[in-house]
């Protein structure tokens, strides 16, 4: 027995006595391939884009960081110039505390008083004294007295100190303060001021000593010191 068949419009075979559907069969998309698969990346915007953002965050790192160290260096000089402001002051105290009464002579054999004073910067020595209670560490033969010089080299306040006490050459001159545009002292002698002091038999030191010094940027400082702590004393005893 043969089993016929026929064709239909779509091109395809159909069992005789099979019941045709009118309903289409479902589309099922196919996958669309893309050539550049696996090849994403950034765009020449962004790219741009995240280079202006990192320049502007190292630079202001850089910056800050500038500001950092200068604030640093400021902060550093400042607390130089207080400590050096410190031992010129501390160093004063115990000179002007301890002078002594005692007399001395120049490398040519002249006498010089006890204490002599300036005033003004411009004149070397500004302030000269002997002072006591120099330590002798090492035992060498020589006087607990010394002989000291406060000048002005320059824009620097120096302390020169002797050796001995009489025609003795000086060691060398030691930096106390540097930055100095002017520098005044006044001496005090029974509730009067006096600009210079050359001493005499009835007052051979001053009671007290008046520091005026003015900085490179203008700061201007003011102390006093004792001169002989409890002279008066040993002197009316």
């Amino acid at each position: 027995m043969r089993v016929s068949s026929r064709r239909t419009g779509s091109g395809s075979r159909r069992p005789v006595g099979a019941v045709a559907s009118d309903r289409a069969e479902p589309w099922t998309p196919q996958p669309v391939w893309d050539d550049n698969r696996g090849q994403s990346g950034f765009t020449l915007v962004e790219v741009m884009i995240s280079l202006l953002i990192f320049g502007m965050l190292a630079a202001a790192g850089v910056a800050l960081l500038s500001f950092s160290v200068r604030a640093q260096g400021v902060m550093v000089g400042k607390l130089d110039d207080t400590s050096a402001l410190n031992r010129l002051s501390a160093m004063l105290q115990a000179d002007l505390a301890q002078a002594s009464l005692r007399q001395t002579r120049n490398d040519r054999g002249d006498p010089v008083p006890a204490f002599t004073g300036e005033r003004d910067w411009g004149a070397s020595p500004m302030l000269r004294l002997v002072r006591g209670g120099w330590s002798n560490l090492d035992g060498a033969r020589r006087a607990g007295l010394q002989k000291v010089e406060y000048r002005v080299d320059g824009d620097t306040l120096t302390r020169v100190a002797y050796p001995m006490l009489d025609g003795a050459a000086p060691y060398p001159a030691t930096a106390m303060l540097s930055g100095v545009r002017r520098v005044a002292l006044r001496y005090r002698i029974d509730g009067a001021w006096s600009d210079r002091w050359e001493g005499s038999p009835r007052a051979p030191l001053p009671q007290a000593l008046e520091m005026r010094l003015t900085r490179g940027d203008g700061t201007e400082y003011r102390e006093l010191f004792l001169v002989g702590t409890g002279y008066g004393e040993r002197a009316g005893g």
